[in-house]
């Protein structure tokens, strides 16, 4: 008899109830690992003394260590020194300081929509938040046009498909990224939002597209937006990485402020300060629904606050009020621009350490003729175009912990590691 049928028949009466009670959960599965945290786990058990994590998506500083961004450091001194602030709930939607500023720092503090009220912000656990809240939000209210689904770029962000799904919103492939140029698949991209039905919703990487690092021109993003406005697409933004990716907040906002700037274009944007402040457990983000007017503005606010309510009631405020301060604090905000610049030169720096190792030094024969791949990506992932063969012999052998489709994060080299890191990729590439 299997585990249901056990359970209905001692409701009816005909089984011992301890035998059924055993039989609740008798059919659930056991779920696979996540494998980004199965990787941390291994690289954690091995003792090698040489070994290298390139798999956490989490800023580490020259000595391998979590960095506590000093613009952080000091916002959170201040607040536990003030002796006015409590531990009440926030609003449903969040601290308004904090959602208010994240709003112009994303779209700009001179962008008509914030001037004109027609953006609705509220405040989430971070960006698995937002995605969370933002697809909650399209399963009930957004007119789909046959299939309830969404189209997100392969490969994408592996919690995104995961997110979607379980509201019921199926996540449905487009070409992205192109493993025999190392490269945006341009033409593949455009050509599904082409073929796409009108007003379908399309994931888009804001900046530093994860995991690959690949990022579309701004040429690129003008004639993207020129299909989603034919075609009348919903633009759904994941913005992980403003100002980590280049150093430059404005400009890692660039497709996002494009977008919006087209007005006919409808744009949810997720954000997130895990990345950019350092602030991965505080789980800081924020949605952003940019309406048509401000009344459909005020419309989507309510109905948001309701999904809000039911989800998580009210979100934390520790984290939001450092970044309120970051963002309202004119020396706090001059020291926070000079520590996304620090994040994002090291990294950019390692690129170019890594590259020139591989090219000059080891002279190492690499996928699609060189390594420019290397620096041409951009933010903290880069796909190194190295086969299964090749990351399992880098993992299993030189104990430099990557996913096997060789995405690796540069935030994880330094240089103590990145010497040992190239002969371990020149190594595997001639001998695996």
């Amino acid at each position: 008899m299997s585990s249901a049928s056990d359970r209905l028949a001692a409701i009816q009466g005909h089984v011992d109830p301890a035998k059924a009670a055993q039989a609740v959960w008798a059919s659930v599965p056991e779920a696979p690992p996540d494998v980004i945290f199965q990787l941390t786990a291994a690289y954690k058990a091995d003792k090698y003394d040489k070994k290298v994590n390139l798999g956490i998506g989490a800023y580490r500083d020259n000595d391998g260590k979590p960095w506590v961004l000093p613009s952080v450091q000091q916002a959170q001194e201040r607040l536990i020194a003030d002796k006015s602030v409590d531990h009440e709930y926030l609003s449903i939607t969040g601290l308004p300081t904090f959602t208010s500023s994240a709003a112009k720092l994303l779209l700009g503090a001179d962008s008509p929509a914030v001037a004109e009220d027609r953006v609705t912000s509220v405040q989430t656990i971070s960006g698995t938040g937002a995605n969370h809240l933002g697809a909650v939000f399209l399963s009930k209210f957004y007119a789909f046009n046959g299939d309830r689904q969404i189209f997100i770029s392969n490969p994408t962000w592996a919690n995104h498909k995961a997110i979607f799904n379980s509201v019921g919103i199926k996540p449905v492939d487009y070409p992205y990224y192109d493993a025999k140029t190392i490269a945006l698949d341009f033409e593949g991209f455009t050509s599904t939002l082409k073929n796409a039905p009108n007003g379908s919703v399309i994931l888009l990487h804001a900046c530093a597209h994860n995991p690959t690092g690949v990022d579309p021109t701004k040429e690129q993003w003008h004639a993207i937006a020129d299909i989603f406005l034919a075609k009348g697409h919903l633009a759904f933004f994941d913005s992980a990485y403003q100002g980590f990716a280049s150093g430059n907040l404005d400009a890692d906002a660039f497709s996002v402020r494009y977008f919006v700037s087209r007005r006919d274009i409808p744009v949810l944007v997720c954000q997130s300060f895990a990345k950019n402040a350092g602030l991965y457990g505080e789980r800081v983000g924020a949605l952003h629904v940019i309406s048509a007017t401000k009344e459909q503005a005020k419309a989507v606010t309510t109905q948001l606050s309701v999904i809000q309510r039911s989800e998580i009631s009210n979100p934390p405020a520790f984290g939001a009020r450092v970044v309120s301060m970051i963002l309202n604090d004119q020396k706090l905000w001059a020291q926070w621009n000079e520590d996304v610049r620090t994040m994002a030169n090291r990294i950019i720096d390692m690129r170019k350490q890594l590259f020139e190792l591989l090219t000059n030094k080891h002279k190492t024969p690499a996928p699609g003729g060189n390594w420019n791949h290397i620096v041409k990506q951009i933010g903290m992932f880069t796909y190194l175009g190295l086969s299964e063969k090749q990351v399992a012999k880098v993992v299993n052998e030189g104990h430099i912990y990557m996913t096997k489709n060789a995405r690796a994060s540069v935030a994880g080299l330094n240089t103590h590691n990145i010497e040992y890191v190239a002969q371990w990729i020149d190594k595997a590439v001639r001998e695996a």
